[in-house]
């Protein structure tokens, strides 16, 4: 018997970092040309299954989990560095879905499964990239893009260890109480629990 568990939370992944418009200033270079160097990817999110976990209960407290930005280029040809990629554990038996649609997106069964959830944005390119031969000081930077959002929703299928299986008036109650410290109700009539 399948138990569900289920929760809803919304990811983000981190936008990348805008190019850099900068030229190269030296004492003796006085047309140096251009030098901006391009912003950094966001960071993506990442679902991955892990033993450690048995509920969806973190998801009661919080439901937005963000990755991080891109930091932009600089001058020199200095690239902005890659914002961190954020990893979201679950626990073994979980299926993603999509929010709006219900469509089932992955099941998460074995532990180190991952899914990513949202890809981060691409850094925009720094001015250098833009030189030509008919245009040798350009004045463009690109800007980063947007990382991806979403919502999902996620079930957990808890399944049992033990089951039992027997007529009323059995004795599996009885069983139960004595095997285990559970402490269900005995009576002499059927159906009890």
């Amino acid at each position: 018997m399948a138990f569900i568990d289920e929760a809803k939370f919304f990811v983000k992944a981190g936008d990348g970092g805008n190019g850099c418009l900068s030229f190269r200033r030296e004492k003796f270079v006085p047309k140096g040309g251009p030098d901006g160097g391009d912003g950094g990817d966001g960071g993506s999110v990442i679902i991955e299954a892990s033993r450690k976990l048995a509920s969806l209960l973190d998801f009661r407290f919080k439901s937005h989990f963000l990755a991080q930005n891109g930091t932009p280029g600089r001058g020199k040809r200095m690239y902005g560095r890659k914002g961190e990629s954020f990893t979201l554990y679950v626990p073994l038996g979980s299926i993603l879905k999509d929010a709006e649609t219900g469509e089932v997106l992955a099941e998460l069964l074995q532990e180190g499964d991952r899914f990513l959830a949202a890809r981060g944005g691409e850094g925009g390119k720094g001015n250098v990239h833009f030189a030509s031969a008919q245009n040798r000081a350009p004045r463009i930077a690109t800007k980063g893009k947007e990382g991806d959002e979403r919502w999902f929703r996620i079930e957990l299928k808890l399944l049992a260890d033990i089951g039992l299986i027997g007529l009323p008036n059995a004795g599996k109650s009885t069983l139960l109480s004595k095997l285990s410290a559970a402490n269900p109700k005995v009576a002499d009539y059927p159906f009890t629990t």
